[in-house]
């Protein structure tokens, strides 16, 4: 069954803070192994469908890189 939420993070905004994968619930958010333009290990979704679109990882971070999208 597909998610009926898309998260898109802009991957050239995040610092690599962590807290939307902190807060993550369903342990869904990691750092990747590829950098952005800045150097930076970024946060990405591990897998679309485990997502319950509870928003936490958009509240949380601090330079707005999270988006929510309702299909």
């Amino acid at each position: 069954m597909n998610s009926p939420i898309i998260i898109s993070i802009d991957k050239e905004k995040c610092k690599g803070c962590q807290l939307c994968i902190l807060f993550c619930p369903s342990k869904n958010l990691v750092l990747s192994d590829d950098l952005n333009k800045k150097g930076i290990k970024y946060a990405k979704v591990k897998n679309a469908s485990s997502c319950t679109g509870c928003g936490f990882c958009f509240l949380v971070c601090p330079d707005c890189c999270i988006e929510i999208i309702e299909k």
